[in-house]
């Protein structure tokens, strides 16, 4: 049976007692059904994608000028727990995550980051793009994020935005000033719809300054090169370079389609990014809507502020990764609910620090207790019952708007049920261990958590002990009490209990 339809029948059979007779809607394989908040209605929904099984969703990713530091971490971790989710409850999820390398200006320059960070260096644009893209896939892969589907690079697309660029000409909805082409924000009457920005209130916020534009709301789709820019293609107007909100409009209508269900971001990404992409896209197709869910990620701050590179408060990925493990900062991102703030601090991160080591240190008992666990015997259904009711209330959780900090607080109360009956149980049943690692797996998969062992690794330390101890069984017969007992009391002091049966020593880890 394959690993997916394994879990979705343990979920159906063990967390069934917990949720008879109560009112949580299940889902498919017995789990609650997802719900989550859509910034588009402001409202916590019932997820329905608009072709179940198949969910397509679609994330901004980084302007690859520099490394990425904990605030980009937050948003990537949290999409990575719903793409996992998503996975886990039998979606077929395909997850475009982009890769900025063109037209992102700073908003007190306007002077494209990629150009800027390659000046800082003395490198070429595209030297800069590989330096810092291949350090960000190397950190995503450190903080064990999932890699998407297809992560499409900006610069890969510039015909595409060509074509999308020109249709919105022919149809009205954008007008070509001096080599510059902006769309008219007055031609698509759903503007604001996301932000709940009115048309008449945009002039009070972020808005490109430019001479020639109809409306100080309009914003660019193709930007005119000046002599000796370093990032610029010979369009059909003219030398220039796209606009940013173009850019992941098209590569998410390239690669998954007119319509999707999730595109998710930071907060920030709200106005005008995101504002933008749902204008332009949806007048590029005349489809709507052309997401059916908005996911915005709360900000990670620093004393209260924004962790960011202009105010010079932040810590890169690689930095955080020298001093705590990739599941301190998973569980880190994960006390606090995604659409929150969540403040970094040393103290904050100690106390995860502490969580984590008492999840994986249950984790590594429960591997133990796969090498001494009795084949015969009745489990015991009170306990398997129990830590049944704090897995369904783990899922329940995490379907309910991804709450990861009840999730970990019910986590929490599962390791403390399954240490109390290891604590109590000499030889625990191989059905109740086998059942315990099964959930802890599950949960470990789909919070992305690094299991603290491999069935490898606690084989190889099986033979070692089952050496050590046969040698000590050779010292008895020879009468050689002195040397065996040696042997005892130095895996005594290593941590591992041995008993002498009538069928021979075996052998426990104790706490």
């Amino acid at each position: 049976m394959h690993r997916a339809s394994r879990s979705r029948a343990l979920n159906e059979g063990v967390i069934r007692s917990y949720h008879e007779g109560g009112s949580v809607e299940l889902g498919a394989g017995g789990a609650p059904r997802l719900r989550i908040y859509n910034t588009l209605s402001r409202e916590v929904e019932d997820f329905q994608p608009i072709e179940p099984p198949s969910v397509k969703m679609y994330v901004c990713g980084p302007t690859v000028q520099d490394y990425a530091h904990l605030g980009h971490a937050k948003t990537y971790i949290v999409f990575d727990v719903l793409y996992r989710l998503l996975t886990f409850l039998g979606y077929r999820v395909k997850y475009a995550r982009n890769i900025t390398d063109v037209g992102h200006l700073r908003e007190d320059t306007q002077e494209d980051r990629i150009v800027a960070g390659a000046a800082r260096e003395r490198l070429d644009p595209m030297e800069l793009v590989d330096k810092y893209m291949f350090a960000f896939f190397r950190d995503m892969d450190r903080l064990n994020i999932r890699r998407p589907t297809v992560q499409p690079r900006a610069t890969m697309h510039i015909v595409d935005m060509w074509e999308a660029i020109d249709r919105l000409l022919k149809k009205g909805h954008a007008y070509l000033v001096d080599g510059n082409i902006y769309f008219d924000v007055s031609s698509y009457e759903h503007y604001g719809q996301l932000s709940k920005i009115k048309k008449e209130e945009l002039v009070r916020h972020r808005v490109e300054p430019a001479p020639g534009k109809r409306n100080p709301a309009d914003f660019a789709l193709w930007k005119r090169a000046e002599r000796g820019y370093l990032l610029k293609w010979n369009s059909p107007w003219g030398e220039g370079f796209p606009g940013w909100h173009i850019e992941c409009s098209i590569m998410s209508i390239k690669h998954l389609g007119e319509q999707i269900d999730i595109h998710g971001g930071g907060q920030d990404l709200i106005f005008p990014h995101h504002e933008n992409e749902i204008a332009q896209s949806e007048c590029i197709t005349g489809k709507r809507p052309f997401a059916r869910y908005w996911v915005h990620v709360g900000y990670l701050t620093v004393r209260g502020e924004k962790m960011s590179k202009s105010l010079g408060n932040f810590i890169t990925i690689d930095e955080a990764l020298k001093d705590y493990t990739p599941n301190d900062l998973r569980l880190f991102i994960l006390s606090s609910h995604y659409r929150s703030p969540l403040d970094y601090s040393e103290g904050a991160m100690s106390q995860v620090a502490a969580v984590r080591e008492r999840i994986e240190e249950t984790y590594r008992r429960v591997l133990e207790a796969q090498e001494y666990a009795a084949e015969s015997g009745e489990p015991d259904n009170s306990y398997l019952e129990a830590i049944g009711r704090s897995y369904g209330r783990i899922l329940e959780s995490l379907c309910s708007d991804l709450n990861t900090p009840e999730t970990i607080s019910n986590l929490i109360e599962l390791t403390r049920q399954v240490n109390a009956h290891l604590d109590k149980t000499r030889t625990p049943r191989r059905a109740e261990i086998t059942t315990t690692l099964s959930l802890l797996s599950n949960i470990f998969e789909v919070l992305g958590l690094i299991a603290p062992e491999t069935r490898v690794e606690v084989e190889r330390l099986h033979q070692v002990i089952q050496r050590l101890l046969a040698a000590r069984e050779s010292l008895r017969r020879q009468g050689n009490y002195a040397a065996a007992d040696l042997i005892r009391t130095a895996l005594k002091e290593a941590g591992v209990e041995v008993e002498d049966t009538a069928q021979g020593p075996r052998y426990r880890l104790s706490r």
